[in-house]
């Protein structure tokens, strides 16, 4: 699994915004500050993620955008479903919809095993848990393994 600039994008955006939850909408520019994000890409992913309905947008001076729910109701997963579609593909295309003969037959199930797991993380992490530094024990437990951290 690849994460996309737009996906990390979209995510720190998000995360930047649920920092900011009390205190008002926050503007693009302020976002893309804060996050090194260039402005002109942040715009095109908070659309995205205002046609999702991640985010809502105000016009005006005071404008600006904000979540349009709790941060412990958006996971990652929803950010970057958002802006990038399905999680996991192959070639572009879901899991159940491949099949394979032969010896990689075998593949499919390696693909949906696959998925299952990305979900399984991406969708139990919230913006609330990232942005307060509380992973569940499940994520942290894989960082505890030092091959986690290294390239083979």
């Amino acid at each position: 699994m690849r994460i996309s600039a737009r996906a990390d994008y979209a995510v720190r955006a998000a995360l930047q915004l649920a920092h900011a939850r009390d205190g008002g909408p926050l503007k693009a520019e302020a976002i893309a500050d804060a996050q090194d994000i260039p402005h002109k890409f942040l715009e095109g992913i908070l659309n995205d993620m205002r046609r999702g309905g991640l985010v809502l947008s105000q016009r005006g001076g005071k404008g600006g955008y904000r979540l349009a729910k709790a941060p412990e109701e958006i996971s990652i997963a929803d950010v970057i479903r958002v802006v990038d579609g399905p999680l996991v593909s192959v070639r572009g295309v879901r899991p159940p919809e491949l099949s394979y003969t032969g010896p990689a037959e075998s593949l499919l199930p390696l693909w949906i095993a696959l998925r299952a797991n990305v979900r399984q993380i991406l969708d139990g992490v919230s913006l609330a848990d990232v942005a307060s530094a509380e992973l569940p024990d499940e994520v942290l437990a894989l960082t505890r393994d030092p091959g986690s951290w290294t390239n083979p």
